[in-house]
C-alpha cells in the first residue's frame, strides 16, 4: 500500500494522525507500525492492490476497527473517544449499494444529514436548503426526484458525494469511488473532486486500487 499526497504546510491543523499502528486478524498482520499524518486540506491516496488493508486502515481510521497497538487521532482527539461525526463525510463503493433500493435522490442527499441522534427528526426547511446547495455544486438538480437506481454509475457516485457533502465535512473519505465507471466517467469524476478540493475548506482521502488513474 502507498500513499500519495498533495500537503499542506505544517501550520495547518492535523485532521488525522497514525502513530506506530499495527493491526491484525488474529494471527495473520495487516497493518505493521505504520505512521502518517493528515492535514487541514491536504489531498491524500491510499492506493496499493485488493487485500493490501486499504479498507482494515478506513476502518481504523473512522473508529469501527481498534488497532493491536500504536495511536490514532481525528482532529486532535483519540479516534475510539471522538464524537464529532458530522465532521466526516463518506463516499461508499458502489458495490455495496443495492441498485433495487426504492429512494429518490433527493431522499440520499438528505439522508446524510441524520446520524443516530438525528434519525427520527423532522426534515427542515434549512435541511432542504442545504440539500439543493448540495445537488447544485455537483449539478444533479434535475435528478432530484428519480429513483437512485435508475441512474448511471457516474451519477450515482455524484449523488453519494453529494450526500457525503451536505452535512458540511472537514474531512471526506472516498473508498474506490470510480469502481465500476467508464474511463472518460472517471476522468470527469476526478476532475469535479480536484476542483471541489480547490475550492472548498475540505480534507480529500481517496482508497484506490488503480495507480496509474490516481
Amino acid at each position: 500500500m502507498n500513499i500519495a499526497a498533495v500537503t499542506q504546510p505544517s501550520c495547518h491543523r492535523e485532521v488525522i494522525k497514525l502513530d506506530r499502528v499495527s493491526f491484525s486478524f488474529g494471527s495473520k498482520p495487516v497493518l505493521s507500525d505504520l505512521s502518517f499524518t493528515v492535514r487541514e486540506r491536504d489531498f491524500v491516496g491510499l492506493i496499493g492492490s485488493n487485500g493490501a488493508g486499504k479498507t482494515t486502515l478506513l476502518r481504523l481510521i473512522v473508529g469501527l476497527l481498534k488497532p493491536d497497538s500504536g495511536r490514532i487521532e481525528l482532529f486532535g482527539t483519540p479516534a475510539d473517544r471522538f464524537k464529532e461525526r458530522h465532521l466526516i463525510g463518506y463516499v461508499p463503493q458502489r458495490s455495496h449499494f443495492n441498485p433495487l433500493f426504492p429512494a429518490t435522490v433527493r431522499e440520499v442527499v438528505l439522508s446524510g444529514l441524520f446520524g443516530r441522534r438525528k434519525l427520527f427528526r423532522r426534515v427542515g426547511r434549512e435541511d432542504q436548503l442545504r440539500c439543493d446547495d448540495a445537488l447544485r455544486t455537483l449539478q444533479i438538480e434535475d435528478l432530484a426526484d428519480k429513483l437512485i437506481g435508475a441512474l448511471s454509475g457516474g451519477q450515482q457516485q455524484r449523488v453519494f458525494l453529494a450526500r457525503a457533502l451536505v452535512s458540511n465535512p472537514k474531512l471526506l473519505i472516498l473508498d474506490e469511488p470510480l469502481s465500476g465507471i467508464d474511463a472518460e466517467t472517471q476522468l470527469n469524476f476526478f476532475h469535479l473532486i480536484r476542483h471541489m478540493h480547490q475550492k472548498h475548506d475540505i480534507t480529500f482521502l481517496m482508497v484506490s486500487h488503480d495507480m496509474e488513474m490516481v
